[in-house]
């Protein structure tokens, strides 16, 4: 089992990536939300330029959906088109290859290192840098690209306006000065996570998992087995993608043999290489920079023991001796020189054409929630851990590992909270295995007062993702996800990787609770919204249905994809309720663009918080009669964690609820995605915590007019 708990320390650009990295799936970011507020802060504009005039002036797309202001500004910046720069600009030429990522001003890279290791494997580039692009044939200025976000493919489209100086590239560039699928890349990944700031600094293993949908592993290299070629070998076998580096000296210093410390670099091979007096193992190591290599035994420029290679086998390798930034070193120096790995596991559906020489992760996914006082039983030392979600799972054949004697099933299970930039809270996270009694079972209070578990993350860590990694005999088992603190709300997203597949399904409460720390004695499922609301892909067809020619969701496009969705469910009839004044102002306080119209990523983020309220409407509708009573208000408000005194709940009871003192399911969401809203907006002027705030006139218009 992996610890990833471990804490971290930064490396290169590995830092603050909590603090810094936005792994939101928008271009929602605080400080440009800010600085809406703002009526005296200039705001970055693209300069005009030679070699072709003025790129706002051509007809050609440009993206003022972009996050300029958050870049990191240049002295004499300007932005140019690829063609403005290198006349005979191509987007790909002569393929993608890891050799076409050279770092610029931008400490990103750890960014970088990723974009390296994904472009070993053609499937998984041409997902994320979609084939047909260039600036000859269909070209109008625009590029589009695709990111992974908590379980869909997200298309983000970017103009090609790039940030110069003095005619050349200041961030991401290739070596091929003609090329700019990587510097168009880097600004699509800028875009998604809130503007060209936001690399700077972060972890390898977000950016893999963007990028690919895979399961990222943050291990420790002394704690790895001794025989570590044996334990990568399997590892590269499937594809997984492998960063690592070196954190215990200065930030992006050398050590004696030329390894950066604090620095991410991609592991991208690893071979028995035959010399005339033995065969050693090798690892292929690779520094995004383009130079700087290793200094060492087996080192391109001075290593003597290539001349004890023969030049058929240096070819196989593909060894250049030459500082392009990739270099050799033996398996032995690489465990000396290196602290800490990153590895992204594939699953079929992330590496579904062959490229691993060996199967590939079997995975299942399911998305699920925290709700205070329904689902949200916080750590195992509390009363009520058996209230948290539960998920059984089935081992169902062992591997095929002939060192393996006991025969077990070898698996990974990662648990990702989802959105929690945007929430502005980062939970504490964990997850415990037990054995499940039957094959359908629900462990209750009383089970997990006599069990212990068989696998746990050993406590909890406030990350986007904690993963453990487990062998057991095949058989059946309960998952349960947790947070570290009882009636923390949040939602996450449970992944099961295995090597011959596995059955994990949500496992719900049974009709009572013999054993419960409360009184209650009827239990709602874990998730009551599945039976009022469409599945995830329902959903996402919905959403094509309804959208405008633009991909996105206005009011009234909204007001009749809402009206579609509650209709097929246990609280039809609600639909009539539902207004587009409603819908108004779920849009406004949903999009971070200011542009009252929802793209996908907004619509989820919309949608999360309904499925989670409508968990909270059902608990707490204890007659079944599709309306809260207003004493049934207060609880339900305290459930969302949206606790209010008398004077606010009795504003409530003016504003909100129906001439008989009722709240209706659309009115109930709209109450608390106002509510939501409003406390949220407090919160990011209340800086200090003083609980009072100080708003312009400009400000208060727009937080009361704009909702």
């Amino acid at each position: 089992m992996s610890d990833s708990n471990e804490k971290k320390t930064p490396v290169a650009e590995i830092g603050t990536a909590e603090a810094t990295t936005d792994d939101l799936g928008s271009s929602f970011n605080s400080k440009r939300w800010l600085s809406s507020f703002t009526a005296d802060k200039p705001t970055p504009v693209l300069q005009k330029h030679g070699n072709g005039g003025n790129s706002m002036d051509d007809g050609l797309f440009v993206d003022y959906d972009f996050p300029m202001g958050d870049m990191i500004l240049q002295p004499a910046i300007e932005w140019r088109r690829p063609k403005d720069i290198c006349p005979s600009a191509q987007f790909i030429v002569d393929g993608a290859t890891r050799m076409d990522v050279c770092q610029g001003v931008l400490n990103d890279c750890w960014f970088l290192s990723a974009v390296a290791s994904l472009s070993l494997y053609r499937p998984l580039l041409e997902r994320v840098v979609p084939n047909g692009q260039s600036f000859q044939e269909g070209y109008n200025g625009s590029f589009y690209f695709q990111f992974w976000q908590y379980g869909e493919w997200e298309k983000v489209k970017v103009d090609d306006l790039l940030p110069t100086q003095k005619g050349k590239l200041i961030y991401l560039c290739s070596s091929e000065k003609r090329e700019f699928w990587s510097a168009l890349l880097e600004k699509a990944y800028a875009k998604l996570k809130g503007g060209y700031r936001a690399l700077n600094m972060g972890f390898p293993h977000e950016a893999m998992v963007d990028m690919t949908g895979g399961i990222t592993e943050v291990l420790t290299v002394a704690s790895l087995p001794k025989d570590l070629a044996a334990f990568l070998k399997p590892i590269l076998a499937k594809g997984a993608l492998i960063n690592c580096a070196n954190c215990q000296g200065p930030l992006e210093q050398r050590n004696e043999f030329g390894i950066l410390f604090r620095h991410a670099y991609s592991v991208t091979g690893l071979e028995h290489v035959k010399t005339k007096y033995e065969t050693v193992e090798l690892v292929r190591v690779h520094n995004p920079w383009g130079k700087m290599e290793w200094e060492g035994p087996w080192s391109d420029m001075n290593g003597p023991e290539w001349s004890h290679v023969r030049e058929e086998e240096q070819k196989r390798l593909d060894r250049v001796q030459k500082e392009d930034g990739e270099f050799w070193m033996a398996v032995s120096d690489f465990r000396q020189n290196f602290e800490s790995m990153e590895v992204c596991h594939l699953s079929e559906e992330t590496l579904s054409e062959p490229g691993a020489t060996q199967r590939p992760w079997n995975c299942t996914m399911h998305h699920g929630s925290w709700v205070p006082h329904i689902s949200a039983g916080g750590s195992p030392k509390g009363g009520w851990f058996w209230q948290n979600p539960q998920f059984h799972l089935t081992l169902l054949e062992e591997d095929d590992d002939p060192s393996d004697p006991e025969l077990t099933c070898s698996f990974l299970v990662a648990l990702m909270q989802k959105h929690q930039r945007l929430r502005g809270v980062h939970l504490g996270i964990g997850l415990d295995i037990y054995k499940a009694a039957s094959e359908c079972s629900y462990l209750s209070s009383l089970d997990l007062s006599l069990r212990r578990p068989l696998i746990s993350t050993q406590g909890y860590a406030q990350r986007t993702e904690v993963v453990i990694r487990g062998r057991l005999a095949p058989g059946h088992y309960v998952i349960i996800p947790s947070t570290a603190d009882t009636n923390q709300q949040g939602e996450f997203i449970l992944r099961v990787l295995t090597e011959k597949g596995n059955n994990a399904t949500p496992a719900e409460k049974p009709g009572t609770e013999v054993n419960s720390p409360t009184q209650i004695s009827l239990l709602r499922p874990s998730f009551p919204h599945l039976l009022a609301l469409p599945s995830p892909e329902a959903t996402r067809q919905l959403f094509k249905k309804h959208r405008n020619m633009k991909g996105e969701c206005r009011p009234l496009e909204l007001l009749n994809l809402l009206t579609e969705a509650i209709k097929g469910g246990v609280l039809a009839g609600s639909e009539k309720k539902l207004v587009l004044e409603h819908c108004k102002s779920f849009v406004v306080l949903t999009d971070s663009r200011g542009l009252a119209q929802l793209d996908w990523q907004g619509f989820q983020a919309l949608w999360d918080k309904i499925r989670k309220w409508t968990d909270i409407f059902l608990t707490f509708d204890k007659n079944k009669s599709q309306l809260l009573e207003y004493p049934e208000v207060s609880p339900a408000l305290k459930a969302a964690g949206m606790g209010v005194d008398d004077f606010v709940l009795e504003l409530i009871g003016l504003r909100y609820t129906e001439p008989d003192m009722t709240i209706s399911y659309p009115g109930f969401l709209y109450l608390l995605m106002k509510l939501d809203s409003m406390i949220h907006k407090f919160e990011a002027y209340d800086i200090v915590g003083m609980g009072t705030i100080s708003v312009s006139y400009r400000q208060w218009l727009h937080m009361t007019m704009y909702n």
